[in-house]
């Protein structure tokens, strides 16, 4: 081989390797630029994904089955730099139903635990062992302050939240129905407002009243009624189908 034609073959690999490098380049520019635009599109992708309407009852009966994560102290801060890494490992979150608000638009999956994956997506448990309709049913997510819509993701609504709206619960056997009674902000270390009291069924939802994490807003609810699914209104169900679009707005 001529000499010519060796240095116009290694001209030919720094030139796709100076392409290769620039192509990432723009890529990684363009993610720094619009990450939160991008964090926000896998999340309403997810957040669809594993609402209630698109997971089977039998399929919510064997994800009670799951462990779960319970320590408060694992859950880290969502950033956006954590909800695109968490897009490079396949994976089945452990749905085990969902949680409407409809005055608050207000429709995200329920999974067993506080995975901080889960809590991308959805709300999770916040106790072992909880059951609808019976104790103190907690749940937990994030809020969002950044992005497009910041305002209607994940727990964000429930800085909106009022006395006497309605949340509803559903494991696609029963559909629960709880009362707001009490909204609050508090400091993190009031655990024991997730506790169970004797005697008295109700939710409590829990999360961040500040982008510092210093405050919580807490949502309490008292049990009003169980329905089996196939007695529950229409409109009621309807909450549980409402997909999020703000990506689109």
């Amino acid at each position: 081989m001529s000499q010519k034609r060796r240095k116009s073959k290694k001209n030919k690999r720094k030139n796709l390797l100076i392409n290769i490098l620039a192509g990432f380049l723009i890529l990684l520019s363009l993610a720094l630029i619009f990450n939160s635009k991008i964090r926000d599109i896998f999340m309403i992708l997810n957040t669809n994904k594993y609402q209630v309407s698109q997971v089977t009852k039998e399929n919510i009966e064997k994800n009670q089955e799951t462990e779960g994560n319970f320590d408060f102290n694992s859950v880290k801060a969502l950033s956006s730099e954590a909800v695109l890494s968490a897009q490079w490992n396949s994976q089945q979150l452990p749905v085990i139903g969902g949680i409407a608000i409809p005055e608050l638009e207000m429709n995200l999956p329920i999974f067993k635990g506080l995975d901080n994956v889960n809590l991308f997506y959805g709300a999770g448990t916040m106790k072992a062992n909880q059951v609808m309709g019976e104790g103190n049913y907690s749940l937990a997510s994030h809020r969002i302050f950044t992005g497009n819509n910041a305002d209607k993701k994940l727990f964000s609504p429930l800085a909106r939240a009022e006395k006497g709206m309605k949340i509803y619960l559903t494991d696609k056997e029963k559909v629960y129905t709880y009362e707001i009674d009490e909204v609050k902000i508090v400091t993190p270390d009031r655990v024991d407002l997730i506790e169970d009291r004797e005697g008295i069924n109700e939710i409590t939802l829990v999360t961040c009243e500040d982008a510092n994490a210093a405050e919580r807003i807490i949502v309490k609810g008292n049990w009003i009624e169980t329905k089996s699914y196939s007695d529950t209104p229409s409109n009621i169900l309807d909450a549980f189908n409402k997909p999020y679009k703000q990506f689109y707005e």
